[in-house]
């Protein structure tokens, strides 16, 4: 049997999350109230799944998501299904700029290994039938790096990294494999662990050696993730330097880690976040291979319904082409519009005109 290979990234494409409706922040409070049953509050997710699918292939995109509608964060949904990993909640969220981020994470209680009966698996079968043939399906789950951050792992269980990485990278291998029999051919790992390791301060890191080990394990984590990976699946990285009611929690361009990173990681796509200064320049995409992985330069935010200048993006783009070539280049938001249940400041409304004028602007750079 011949597999078909699709070409995602797509020109226009985006990251994954969209703002959740009322409805279902009001089935949400019902079901933690316990007026109606988790049956009642998935129906109203799949109905609300239904129309965003409908919407996204309307304004012209030709990946389409779930909104991660079934989530409530980004990242310890999936994390905390994984065997050996319980979500909880700690003294404190995490600090972004001028907010402090709602107090939930991640740790591991024993061996970490994938949960076969992981429910993203059965979300991503129903979003994919939902889809169908009118457009590209694409699952968006936390990278494998993002087990490394601070307090996650549990040092009695695993004294030695090493250990904790190889059975972190075979949980992933088997995740992998369930989501690629569910009909999954385009996969998104979300890796703010790795934007991180950009950041000038790292709260994780004490020097600049310690920086450089961290790099060099967190590429080998998802290259040895990826080993024997099927040839059809596309799978890409999207680095973000955190999304959180339209806040951020650090800046820092790209230069640290796009010598290995850019060069060496074993991936589709990058996703990369360009839409204000705190991403830098352009110049590390000197290290994506010519022909290599395509580069989606999150060029428009995610973090306000403005529409961003038409020309001022043409000319971005132009100077992305200086250092990896167009037909290489793909344009998108920078992350999601809800990486957590909150959401950015800005409205549904305003949040598809902004979709809508990313598929046209593409358009008019590629035809």
């Amino acid at each position: 049997m011949t597999k078909t290979m699709i070409k995602a990234p797509f020109r226009a494409d985006h990251v994954g999350s969209l703002l959740r409706p009322q409805s279902i922040h009001d089935a949400r409070k019902k079901f933690a109230e316990g007026s109606i049953t988790a049956d009642q509050l998935r129906a109203v997710e799949t109905e609300e799944i239904k129309r965003i699918v409908d919407k996204q292939i309307e304004v012209g995109l030709q990946a389409v998501t779930d909104g991660e509608f079934r989530r409530r964060f980004w990242h310890t949904d999936f994390m905390e299904h994984l065997n050996g990993v319980e979500g909880y909640v700690p003294d404190h969220g995490y600090k972004f700029n001028g907010i402090e981020t709602e107090a939930y994470n991640v740790r591991v209680i024993g061996k970490v290994s994938f949960n076969h009966d992981h429910p993203h698996v059965k979300d991503f079968i129903e979003f994919n039938e939902i889809v169908g043939d009118r457009a590209v399906a694409k699952m968006t789950i936390p990278s494998p790096n993002q087990f490394f951050n601070a307090g996650i792992r549990n040092e009695e269980i695993y004294p030695n990294i090493e250990d904790f990485a190889q059975d972190v990278i075979q949980a992933y291998r088997d995740a992998i494999h369930a989501f690629y029999q569910a009909g999954c051919r385009y996969l998104q790992l979300d890796d703010v662990y790795i934007a991180g390791l950009c950041a000038p301060e790292l709260p994780f890191a004490n020097s600049e050696l310690e920086r450089k080990q961290l790099i060099d394990l967190a590429l080998d984590v998802v290259n040895r993730v990826l080993e024997g990976k099927p040839e059809d699946l596309i799978v890409t990285t999207h680095l973000c330097r955190g999304n959180y009611q339209s806040a951020w929690a650090f800046e820092g361009p790209y230069d640290k880690i796009a010598p290995s990173f850019f060069a060496k990681e074993k991936v589709d796509g990058f996703f990369l976040e360009y839409d204000d200064e705190r991403s830098g320049d352009f110049k590390p995409l000197e290290h994506v291979p010519n022909g290599g992985a395509q580069v989606v330069v999150g060029v428009f935010t995610s973090k306000n319904g403005e529409l961003e200048d038409k020309e001022a993006i043409k000319a971005r783009v132009q100077e992305a082409a200086n250092y990896v070539p167009l037909e290489q280049i793909c344009i998108s938001p920078q992350c999601g519009f809800a990486s957590t249940h909150h959401g950015n400041k800005l409205t549904e409304e305003q949040q598809w005109e902004k979709l809508k004028y990313i598929a046209d602007v593409a358009k008019e750079i590629w035809g």
